[in-house]
Order: C-alpha cells, then sequence, then structure tokens
C-alpha cells in the first residue's frame, strides 16, 4: 500500500505540471485565433464602435495577452474558471451541467468497449489461426477502419429512422417527468445508439490487443510446461494465457481516454446529446475563449484523472509496476 501511495503521489506532482502546459498552450493558441467574443456579439445582435470598446473593457479583452494568462491563472488557483460571455453564468456551473452526461458516454462506451473486445478477444486467440479467429481478427479491422461518424449516422438510418426501434436523438425524453428507475431506464434506452457508434470502433481494438497478447502468451514457456502436465485447454487459456494477457489492456485504457473523449465530442453532435462536446461547439460559434478554456482544463483533468487510475490498478494487479519507480 505504502508503494501504491508513493507512485500516486509522483503521478499527481507530474499531472500538475502537464495541467499547466495544457492551460497555458492552449490559451496562448486561442488567443492566436482569430475573433473573439466581441466580435461574436457583434455579428449576431449588432453594435457600433462604443459599444465594441466598452463590451472588450468589461469582458477584459483590452488588456494584453500575458496580464490575461496571469489573470487566469490566478482564477485558477482559487478554483475560478471564469464567466461564460455566451450564458452570462459562471464556467463552473456550465460545465458541470455537461459533465456528467459525456462521462456517462464515455464511461458506457468504454465498459462495452473493453469488456466485450477483451471477451471476443479470448476467443479468437484461445484458437490462434482458427476459422473464428481469422473471422474475428478480419472483421475488427474492418470494424477499426470505419469512421465514427459514419458509423453513427448509419446506425441512426437504420434503427432510428428505418426501424424506429431506438430514439434518434437527447440523452432522455423531454419533459416526461419520469424519476427513479424509470428515468434510468430512459437514459439507457436513448444511449444504445450513441454508446455502440463510440464503443464498437474501440471494441475492435481491445479485441485485436487481446488476441495477439494471447498469441505471444501461447509460446511462453509455462504455457508449454502447463500443456505437458496435461491441463485442461480452458484452465490454461483462462487461468493462464488470457490473465497474462489483460495486463497491456489496462494500459491501453488509459492511453484511450483521450481518444474517447474527443471521439465524443463526433458522437454529441450526432445524437445531440447535452455533453461537453455540443458545449465545445457552442462555445467556438459564440467566441468564448474562457468557456473553451475551461472545457479543455476539465477535459484534461479528466484524462488524468483516468491515467491515476489505470496506474493504480496495474500496480495492484501486477507488484512488479512502480517498483523502482515509488522507492
Amino acid at each position: 500500500m505504502t508503494r501504491t501511495l508513493r507512485l500516486v503521489r509522483r503521478r499527481l506532482v507530474g499531472s500538475v505540471f502537464v495541467l499547466l502546459i495544457v492551460v497555458v498552450g492552449s490559451f496562448l493558441m486561442l488567443q492566436a485565433a482569430p475573433g473573439d467574443a466581441v466580435d461574436a456579439y457583434v455579428v449576431s445582435m449588432g453594435g457600433d464602435a462604443g459599444l465594441v470598446e466598452a463590451l472588450r473593457h468589461s469582458w477584459g479583452l483590452d488588456q494584453s495577452a500575458w496580464t490575461r494568462l496571469a489573470n487566469y491563472l490566478w482564477a485558477l488557483v482559487h478554483l475560478d474558471l471564469g464567466w461564460s460571455v455566451t450564458f452570462s453564468r459562471p464556467i463552473r456551473d456550465v460545465v458541470l451541467e455537461r459533465l456528467p452526461s459525456t462521462l456517462l458516454l464515455m464511461g458506457s462506451a468504454t465498459a462495452l468497449s473493453f469488456f466485450l473486445g477483451s471477451a471476443l478477444g479470448i476467443v479468437a486467440g484461445a484458437r490462434p489461426g482458427s476459422l473464428r479467429d481469422r473471422l474475428l481478427s478480419t472483421g475488427s479491422l474492418a470494424l477499426y477502419a470505419v469512421p465514427s461518424f459514419w458509423l453513427a449516422l448509419v446506425l441512426v438510418i437504420v434503427f432510428a429512422v428505418d426501424l424506429r426501434w431506438l430514439p434518434i436523438a437527447g440523452i432522455e425524453t423531454i419533459a416526461s417527468s419520469k424519476t427513479g428507475l424509470a428515468r434510468a431506464a430512459d437514459i439507457a434506452w436513448h444511449l444504445v445508439l450513441p454508446v455502440s457508434a463510440l464503443g464498437f470502433i474501440y471494441l475492435a481494438l481491445y479485441l485485436r490487443m487481446m488476441r495477439a497478447g494471447m498469441a505471444e502468451v501461447w509460446r511462453q514457456d509455462f504455457i508449454l510446461a502447463a500443456r505437458a502436465r496435461g491441463l485442461p485447454r480452458r484452465r490454461i487459456v483462462f487461468a493462464h494465457v488470457a490473465r497474462n494477457a489483460l495486463l497491456p489492456l489496462v494500459t491501453m485504457l488509459g492511453l484511450q481516454s483521450a481518444q474517447m473523449l474527443g471521439g465524443s465530442v463526433v458522437i454529441e453532435s450526432v445524437f445531440s446529446v447535452p455533453g461537453l462536446g455540443r458545449l465545445a461547439q457552442e462555445a467556438v460559434a459564440g467566441r468564448d475563449t474562457p468557456l473553451l478554456l475551461g472545457i479543455i482544463l476539465v477535459s484534461a483533468v479528466t484524462v488524468v484523472l483516468i491515467n491515476l487510475a489505470v496506474d493504480i490498478a496495474y500496480a495492484l494487479l501486477d507488484p512488479r509496476v512502480g517498483a523502482g519507480e515509488a522507492a
């Protein structure tokens, strides 16, 4: 336990520098982009030069980039993400309202891709070179090559438009007044298509990784010894081969979290899920730089926490991991 705590402490210290680089880099890149919130406001609402100057002063846009960066970093120290000019509300409140939808979509898609992909990978890797191995490997390669937005549109056309089995958009029925288990079931029903569109792409990746890992473990000496002792093949597959091939997939969970978060932006747009992805679109449309920075920061923190949890899980599964690093 002491080794794990030391590993967590080292990861947290390193994460602070990672988040600082993300914040500063994102701020400078957004400042270099043409236009700001005042320009978007004038285009949509109109206004004269006096109004433009007053708005820039009121929103602090008449200050230098370095002054605004210093003020922004100082506000972050006090856990203040700033004020959204698009929603006229604190950014922290706006982001926290949308974050649960994104986390629910990401978590469900990750669970689907990891567990189903691992299971299919075990089926394929149990007998390398067999017909089912070739079929699953070929199918996973084809699925991984499909763009997520194209798969999402196909699922909408087939299951929502033609067959009308599933809802076409949203995360729950509007004004349904459902509560408790009824609301949870309604949300789950709405998430079937977006979770499938996002999870199936990464399912193919976990399937291929598990299959490749098992193919490598089959050649290890301890597997040959187990087969020589006459152990049942089912026991060898689950107790030895799959168990040792599973560890790289745990690492891939952390590495894929950022891509999963980025993929959710597209899926949220297709299915009109009110998450961080759609919020980022609205921030870009309104040139709301503080809001966009808040979304980037919260997304970065989410990815860091997921990777930290993966590191802890890996260290608990394999005591050798991080032993020298945490010493």
